[in-house]
């Protein structure tokens, strides 16, 4: 290398750190500082803004397979909670100016002013198999403008992440109090418009509810109350509801179960009322029915995931966001498996044989993804009557 291109070589202003020693050196973009988190990776190729804000990522880093992150900027419509939550972005490509007719702002100026890090010009394919063969590693992720990183502190740091095992993340990402939910899913040239005449009263526990997901019950004909991952029985049923929503989330599921578990099960003894759950709440409902979950080796993150519904057959491309799942070989007597993933086997819905009263691992809305699975919004307002 010549003295003139290694004049024009960027200094690293962004340093990512696994527990390992493994480092990766890029340009750092959005907020300066340092974060600890679980590395995945994520093989949308679309939906940036909607992962990012996706509380589902709590503790997390992404990692984007997809090269072009940030070329179609962001704007207010497509948060799907107040705030990014995923905790860092890796990225391929340093993001270009966007160039989009509903953008509002580029990418690393919103990361920056909502205090998130992000790097570009990794790797990621490197990474990505990291990732894959090794499980989901602990991280570190820093970004200094002048590049200065104190590489036996990043380790140190990233080796001392206690991971997302027998984390309860529900709770620092659900609403803080209850409140009424109208708006449906967008639709052009209108955009966003409200539920004016719902058939079904829905209460929907926030475990970390994406907004798309209750925009889909809402056009799906329900009037939805949410409710607070803390919520009882006794405050579910102050509202009278036709059906209960269990929302997705973030976190260890057993840790989760410790006080959701109980309401769920209070729910099925007493109420009798159609169930519906999607990711974690999916994982709720199986806890409360006798199964048990697993912490996945890198778990699925992507908007091209195959599901096979096994009682009819059909095969779904579906939006998943998950690192812990159901084990199938748990599931109780009354209790069928009604999806699976065809990447490994491992489930992704169930029902009971005897009641309406269903989830998914999965996430319906397409926030981002593909449609294929909005019928499930419409069987559970089916079975309200």
């Amino acid at each position: 290398m010549t003295a003139a291109q290694t004049a024009q070589k960027p200094v690293p202003t962004a340093c990512l750190a696994l527990a390992d020693g493994t480092l990766f050196y890029g340009q750092g973009f959005g907020a300066t500082g340092q974060v600890t988190a679980e590395l995945c990776f994520n093989t949308a190729m679309t939906g940036y803004q909607e992962i990012m804000t996706d509380p589902s990522y709590a503790g997390q880093i992404v990692t984007f397979t997809f090269p072009h992150i940030g070329n179609t900027g962001v704007n207010p419509e497509d948060d799907e909670t107040g705030d990014p939550v995923a905790a860092g972005m890796v990225v391929k490509w340093m993001p270009t100016a966007p160039s989009n007719w509903r953008s509002a702002q580029d990418l690393g100026a919103w990361l920056a002013a909502r205090g998130r890090i992000a790097i570009g010009g990794i790797d990621t394919r490197r990474l990505t198999r990291a990732i894959r063969q090794s499980g989901a590693p602990h991280v570190a992720l820093a970004h200094d403008p002048e590049g200065k990183f104190d590489i036996e502190a990043l380790v140190a740091a990233a080796r001392g992440f206690s991971g997302l095992e027998g984390l309860d993340l529900a709770k620092d990402v659900t609403c803080a109090q209850s409140y009424r939910w109208d708006e449906m899913r967008w639709a052009w040239p209108d955009g966003y418009v409200r539920q004016t005449e719902p058939k079904h009263k829905v209460v929907a526990i926030d475990y970390g509810a994406k907004r798309n997901i209750l925009r889909c019950l809402a056009s799906a004909g329900c009037d939805v109350t949410v409710l607070p991952a803390s919520a009882t029985y006794d405050d579910i049923m102050a509202h009278s509801p036709d059906g209960v929503f269990l929302s997705n989330g973030p976190g260890d599921p057993a840790a989760t179960g410790r006080y959701a578990v109980p309401m769920i099960r209070d729910l099925l003894d007493k109420a009798q009322l159609p169930v519906f759950g999607i990711c974690l709440g999916h994982q709720m409902l199986a806890l409360a029915l006798g199964a048990k979950t697993i912490k996945m080796n890198h778990g699925h993150h992507g908007a091209n995931h195959p599901v096979k519904d096994v009682e009819s057959g059909k095969v779904e491309i579906t939006s998943m966001n998950h690192g812990f799942a159901v084990d199938s070989q748990s599931l109780p007597t009354g209790v069928q498996e009604t999806h699976v993933s065809l990447f490994d086997g491992s489930n992704c819905g169930i029902r009971m044989s005897d009641r309406p009263v269903f989830s998914v691992q999965h996430h319906p809305e397409a926030s981002p993804g593909p449609q294929d699975s909005f019928y499930l919004f419409e069987r559970f307002a089916a079975s309200m009557g």
